[in-house]
């Protein structure tokens, strides 16, 4: 695998790089994140110090709740960024990241808040 993987949103307005490695991802299913992303979204994380911004041209963060925000691009309207503010982590939308990650989806949380119109292995 490569020393730095990179990602960004659609028009390039927002781009990063990662250190590997990285958490395995995790489908969220809270209502926040259906709205922020129409649909469930799928996350990786590394630690702040694993992360950097390369451009931010276009990065606008959202406070979502009193204990986290979210990055997303204001031109394209990419989903790209999940930080709570009581770790010293960053949540990743996985297909922001450019090319092979090595990660696998392991887990999904907030199945509470599902949506009626798809099933999940195993319901």
């Amino acid at each position: 695998m490569a020393e730095f993987l990179t990602g960004g949103c659609y028009c390039g307005g927002v781009r990063f790089r990662l250190e590997p490695p990285l958490r395995d991802v995790i489908g969220c299913h809270c209502s926040q994140c259906r709205k922020t992303s129409g649909h469930f979204v799928a996350m990786t994380s590394v630690p702040e110090s694993q992360f950097a911004l390369v451009a931010d041209e276009t990065l606008t963060w959202f406070r979502s709740s009193e204990t986290a925000r979210r990055g997303f691009c204001n031109r394209c309207g990419g989903n790209l960024f999940f930080k709570p503010e009581s770790e010293a982590r960053i949540s990743v939308a996985a297909g922001t990241i450019d090319g092979k990650t090595g990660v696998k989806m392991t887990q999904h949380i907030h199945l509470d808040g599902q949506g009626d119109y798809y099933d999940l292995p195993g319901d």
